[in-house]
């Protein structure tokens, strides 16, 4: 299957200032599936090391960190030779062996010919151990997140479906009402799916929604392991009801997060570093509240408002136990939740488009879902779950802050009318 990042892998290798790559991103995004791939197309021959399958790796590292050292040593345990320029090397959950991340600097420094890639699941949670040994400037850093809906299409056979919704969002035409509505389809059984690779691969050979289901509850379990497993002891519980919290608090109206839907009585204080958890392991997206629109966004963020979202919709579908035919075909018994669903596959496509997301909020209850950077400009954008809507809260934020144009989302076809660009949601990776 196509992914985007086999242009950024393809960009890092032939980079006169390539350094050492950490690949971070969530268990089952397809992180070891993409670099063994990579290395198989581009490079002579690929040395993989895998810190969970293989712990007696750990020893190696233990012993020393030099470059001059570690070659030969490796070359030995692949059982082939490690060339420069020509050898991929793979590190893969290497947030087991915190040595080996160490270790990427000393490639930098030392033996920068030799083409060095380190991946794990749960990276983000590693590095901000206090006893961790992280080489600050000397790697470079790319995450990788689920398939968006375009990678989903071109999985699919629609790469001609896609290039037509890339025009039709470049020049704000509508798409003829056939290919609209089975784009439209699509989105929904994305919404079943998601864009797990292996939910995705399974989907595309079978179209068995019961199978793909059976994949993700695979996946929802691993991720409770791991909270087990990578967390600290009195902190289990707790993260565990903020994730099984997330779900309950998308239904709700107002989105914002509320410590006393996970518990209450519940305050920041006991759940904030259950949160902070659930972000840096990639499990889940926090949006914060944008005091003002005004550049840079950063400087206006309002720490103690914030949205979090799943990292991928269609785990989200399985964690809430919905049935597919709920979604695919139209019936009113997920109108409370179909708004905040909608939200979580826009802020999953927004955040794998690269952009860092806000939303803002005013007087009399307006509140605009996102809020992005494109082309240097603040561009408010509104989410909607269904065709037929208003958009009191976008209209509000236009007469205060005068954007060159807003950007509304929902189930209608393409447009451009008093300064609103109508986009489908299916076309939210256009952004």
């Amino acid at each position: 299957m196509e992914r985007k990042m086999t242009k950024y892998l393809l960009e890092w290798k032939n980079s006169p200032y390539r350094k050492p790559l950490i690949l971070q991103g969530a268990r089952q995004v397809g992180k070891t599936y993409i670099l063994l791939e990579f290395g198989k197309k581009h490079y002579e021959n690929v040395a993989y090391f895998n810190f969970e399958t293989n712990p007696n790796l750990i020893k190696t590292f233990d012993e020393s960190i030099e470059p001059s050292y570690l070659v030969p040593l490796l070359s030995r345990i692949a059982g082939q030779t490690i060339i420069r320029e020509k050898t991929l090397v793979i590190f893969d959950e290497v947030q087991l062996c915190e040595r080996a991340l160490t270790a990427l600097k000393y490639f930098c420094e030392q033996a920068p010919e030799y083409h060095v890639i380190a991946c794990g699941s749960l990276l983000g949670v590693a590095v901000n151990r206090k006893q961790f040994s992280f080489p600050v400037g000397k790697v470079d850093m790319k995450t990788l997140y689920p398939m968006d809906m375009e990678e989903f299409l071109l999985a699919c056979g629609e790469a001609e479906l896609v290039e037509r919704i890339k025009d039709c969002f470049t020049h704000n035409t509508p798409m003829p009402t056939a290919l609209h509505e089975t784009a439209m389809n699509y989105y929904r059984q994305y919404q079943v799916v998601g864009g797990m690779p292996d939910c995705v691969s399974k989907f595309v050979e079978t179209h068995d929604y019961i199978l793909v289901r059976h994949i993700q509850e695979t996946i929802l379990a691993a991720y409770l392991n791991d909270m087990s497993k990578y967390n600290k002891e009195n902190e289990i519980k707790k993260t565990r009801l903020v994730y099984d919290n997330i779900t309950v608090q998308l239904s709700k109206k107002n989105t914002r997060f509320q410590y006393k839907l996970v518990k209450k009585g519940g305050r920041a204080s006991e759940f904030e570093n259950a949160i902070e958890w659930l972000v840096l392991s990639g499990i889940v997206s926090r949006i914060y509240r944008a005091e003002q629109a005004k550049k840079p966004l950063e400087n206006y963020r309002d720490i103690d408002a914030f949205k979090t979202y799943v990292s991928d919709v269609g785990l989200l579908c399985a964690k809430k136990e919905i049935i597919p035919e709920d979604i695919l075909y139209p019936t009113h018994d997920l109108d409370d939740f179909k708004g905040g669903m909608a939200e979580n596959y826009v802020c999953n496509q927004l955040i794998a488009g690269g952009h860092s997301c806000y939303y803002w909020t005013g007087d009399h209850g307006y509140e605009v879902d996102f809020l992005v950077q494109l082309d240097g400009a603040i561009i408010p954008i509104e989410v909607k779950a269904a065709e037929h809507t208003q958009a009191k809260s976008l209209n509000a934020y236009r007469k205060i802050y005068q954007p060159s144009y807003a950007i509304k989302l929902s189930g209608k076809n393409f447009g451009m009318e008093e300064g609103q660009k109508a986009v489908p949601l299916y076309a939210t990776f256009c952004i």
